[in-house]
């Protein structure tokens, strides 16, 4: 769709708001609480709000989008909301724990339970899989999405002569390199607080965004009868997408994965032990704040598939004609409905989706390098790093950042020879979430798990699932997922009932004077929620 001058503008200041509000919030933050934690003074909106902006990104707009556009329809919204509910049990019994034990990392969690053997395989796992797969691919997403409406190949290949081809890469390089910058240049100079910051501006634009192009997908559903008139058309005549439970042998979406298998594992994952998700509520200012925020979190989770979801169905009904790929379908609907005026925001909305993605993830790259990883690479204590302020983790956080962004610009690329953005995800995520949350699990429920076989389940989740992969390919992946976990919980029950665990866990630092005091009414509130996700499965079987 062409741009007009006011589109850019609009998409220009928009960003320039992003840099300043981030820059401006974030001064001052100079020690390593400041710069990691946020001061450990954040509150429950913004925590909730940056939750949802730094898990928003083009896969949503994008696939998520066309996905509810195919067969899956309405199903593909059990990722968003398990998502919920695994955000309320981890509100209920995880986060109280972890602000308890004052940790900046989860992998100084494990370390706690296990040993700082246990805790460096964790860093060294999720900061090269932040760096190579969520950053790359936010990179590469966010290129093609932001070249395909700006055209940037076509301009490129009639103002430089270029070939289709070297047009349609020169353009990806520069959209790659072109996020990569721009996101981190307030991500490193302003640490945490920075980037909640940005998300809370980019998540408000990213759900109004989403909003308007579903309220014109059924004003143009509804014609001259109006928006309340295309609501009841679209639910009227698309009862075979509006699905939530699809037969156990899907290969993508299978209802036992969903209830009782591999979903849940990869949502305890990502919310719960996810450093760049959990981040954020590690720096709460009580723990009544962090379960506020993951509440709110949880609500915006439940209200996400309806921006997206219903939008790829209503471009299927208004415009199948015209969808060659169902992910196409969201960018032709905002083709044909959002008038020029509006395009500007829609544009700002995708760019906030993707740069609070990346910033978070970036954030939290570099935050476990400065205090789990390089410690242990140059044999220095990170508890005496963490007082040594500016000049100690926070300098050496800023450094890898940089290095970080070169590196995941480099890697971005690459991963267009794959079959798919997802498919790259799902299969290089899948090697290590099983492990990870086995042994996270393992320490929770038990003390008697010992730290060889916790260094032992994080790196065994590989060649496990990478066995099952190969062996079953035709299986959903979330399958592999589930049974990875399975085998690996077992064999660290086993680990614990022949050689237990003799030396006592490390006692928790103080909890930097954050107050312990659970939100009132935290169980029920949280029960509400859980009851909202079911009557949605009620009402859309």
């Amino acid at each position: 769709m062409a741009l007009s001058f006011t589109d850019l503008l609009t998409f220009v200041l928009f960003l320039g708001a992003v840099i300043y509000v981030s820059l401006r919030g974030s001064r001052g933050r100079r020690s390593s609480a400041g710069y990691f934690l946020a001061g450990r003074n954040l509150g429950g909106w913004a925590i909730g709000m940056s939750l949802v902006a730094t898990n928003i990104s083009t896969e949503h707009f994008v696939g998520m989008s066309g996905s509810a556009a195919t067969d899956i329809g309405l199903a593909i919204a059990s990722y968003e909301w398990t998502a919920a509910a695994a955000l309320i049990v981890i509100g209920w019994f995880l986060l109280p724990r972890y602000l308890k034990s004052g940790i900046f990392t989860m992998p100084e969690f494990l370390e706690r339970r296990y040993d700082r053997g246990a805790r460096t395989i964790l860093a060294v796992l999720l900061t090269a899989a932040t760096v190579f797969v969520a950053m790359a691919t936010v990179l590469y997403a966010g290129a093609v999405a932001l070249n395909a409406i700006f055209s940037l190949p076509e301009l490129l290949a009639s103002g430089f002569g270029l070939a289709p081809d070297a047009a349609a890469t020169a353009a990806t390089l520069i959209g790659v390199w072109g996020i990569g910058l721009l996101a981190s240049v307030y991500t490193i100079y302003g640490g945490l607080r920075a980037v909640v910051w940005s998300d809370f501006i980019q998540g408000i634009v990213i759900l109004g965004g989403g909003a308007m192009v579903l309220g014109l997908g059924f004003a143009a559903l509804g014609g001259e009868a109006g928006f309340l008139a295309g609501a009841t058309r679209f639910f009227a005549e698309n009862r075979d997408r509006l699905h939530t439970i699809l037969p156990a042998d899907h290969p993508e979406v299978p209802w036992t994965a969903v209830f009782v298998g591999g979903l849940w594992i990869a949502q305890f994952f990502y919310w719960g032990v996810n450093q760049f998700i959990v981040q954020r509520t590690l720096g709460a200012r009580s723990l009544a704040e962090g379960q506020r925020g993951i509440l709110f979190g949880a609500w915006l989770k439940i209200l996400v598939p309806f921006l997206v979801c219903f939008p790829g169905i209503l471009a299927v009904q208004l415009y199948g004609d015209q969808i060659a790929h169902p992910d196409q379908a969201y960018s032709v609907l905002v083709r044909e409905l959002v008038p020029p005026a509006l395009r500007g925001v829609l544009l700002a909305a995708l760019a906030g989706a993707i740069m609070s993605s990346f910033n978070s993830m970036l954030n939290s790259a570099s935050t476990m390098y400065a205090l789990d990883v390089h410690p242990r690479l140059f044999r220095r204590r990170d508890r005496a790093a963490k007082a040594d302020g500016a000049s100690g983790p926070v300098r050496i956080a800023r450094v890898a950042s940089t290095v970080f962004v070169l590196g995941a610009c480099l890697w971005a690329p690459l991963i267009g020879s794959f079959p798919g953005v997802f498919r790259y995800i799902q299969t290089v995520w899948g090697f290590v979430t099983p492990g990870i949350v086995a042994v996270f699990f393992a320490g929770v429920v038990s003390s008697r798990v010992p730290a060889f076989a916790a260094r032992i389940g994080l790196l065994a989740g590989i060649p496990i699932y990478g066995a099952l992969r190969l062996g079953w390919p035709e299986t959903a992946f979330l399958h592999h997922m589930g049974i990875s976990f399975l085998i690996l919980a077992a064999g660290l029950a086993l680990a614990g009932w022949l050689r237990p665990r003799t030396a006592p866990e490390e006692e928790p630092a103080p909890a930097a004077d954050v107050d312990l005091t659970p939100l009132p009414g935290v169980f029920w509130k949280g029960g509400v929620a859980l009851a909202a996700i079911a009557a949605i499965y009620a009402i859309f079987p």
